[in-house]
């Protein structure tokens, strides 16, 4: 299992959470609601590495080229305590000065072995 590289990525970023649920509407407008499945609330990150080295931006280009977003890979959020599992299917590398770049990507959390 790959490791995503200890490159901390800029404040701004964003997590969304979208439970799976199943709801039941009743008469007299009454409803019921349920989770649906065992990994019914899994994460989303839309992550970006601004103004870093291009050595660094190439370092996270290369591995998320060699996963080609199917592999998944071990990744810690910040602000979490424990690493989870991701695959990334898309990012892209901007460069806008010599030697500096940024990468912006969507970290999906994957419920695999």
């Amino acid at each position: 299992m790959a490791t995503f590289p200890s490159i901390d990525p800029s404040y701004n970023l964003t997590k969304r959470s979208a439970p799976v649920v199943r709801a039941a509407q009743f008469g007299s407008g009454y409803s019921q609601r349920t989770t649906f499945g065992i990994n019914q609330n899994l994460k989303r990150l839309n992550l970006k590495w601004e103004n870093i080295p291009e050595a660094d931006a190439d370092t996270i280009e290369t591995f998320l080229d060699a996963r080609a977003g199917v592999e998944n890979f071990d990744y810690t959020a910040p602000g979490e305590s424990s690493s989870s599992k991701y695959i990334c299917r898309d990012w892209y590398k901007n460069i806008p000065y010599s030697g500096i770049a940024t990468i912006t990507a969507s970290f999906h959390q994957v419920a695999e072995a």
